[in-house]
């Protein structure tokens, strides 16, 4: 047995998250999949311009796995583009920058990545309740396989 995947670090969530080549009907169209931390290294490398040391360093990953996951990218992109498929991005092994939490009692806070991997929130800060929950992404379905890697507290 492999390794568990380390969590890359991802700062944006596209809104729209499927392309598809005009005047092709849907139901035969191929589907490229580009993961959520595929489509983060294609913003930061050729949209915000940032270097691949930077870049890795955004997503906290190594410089070389940094260049895997862009050339992946890269490479389903060219595949969608010149052989007419569509692009679904959706998945991957990736943790928000920024999580969003809510208690029962409506408060709402944000807890950092670094920290977040960490020592994940037990108790909500200015309540002290137990009974809290992650907020967006999560709704959305996103992380591995669109299941992801979804809060938990020590009391589950």
């Amino acid at each position: 047995m492999g390794r568990q995947p380390r969590w890359r670090r991802v700062d944006f969530m596209p809104r729209v998250t499927y392309f598809k080549p005009s005047g092709v009907p849907l139901a035969s169209l191929q589907e490229v999949r580009l993961s959520i931390e595929e489509a983060e290294a294609i913003r930061l490398r050729d949209i915000e311009g940032l270097g691949q040391d930077d870049c890795a360093q955004k997503m906290s990953v190594s410089r070389t796995t940094f260049a895997r996951i862009l050339l992946s990218a890269r490479q389903k992109m060219a595949d969608a583009l010149l052989n007419g498929k569509a692009i679904r991005i959706e998945g991957g092994n990736y943790e928000m920058a920024v999580r969003q939490f809510r208690c029962g009692n409506g408060h709402e806070w944000q807890i950092p990545f670094e920290v977040m991997v960490k020592q994940p929130p037990a108790l909500c800060p200015t309540c002290k309740t137990s009974d809290i929950m992650s907020l967006w992404p999560w709704r959305l379905g996103w992380g591995m396989s669109g299941q992801g890697r979804r809060f938990r507290s020590s009391t589950e």
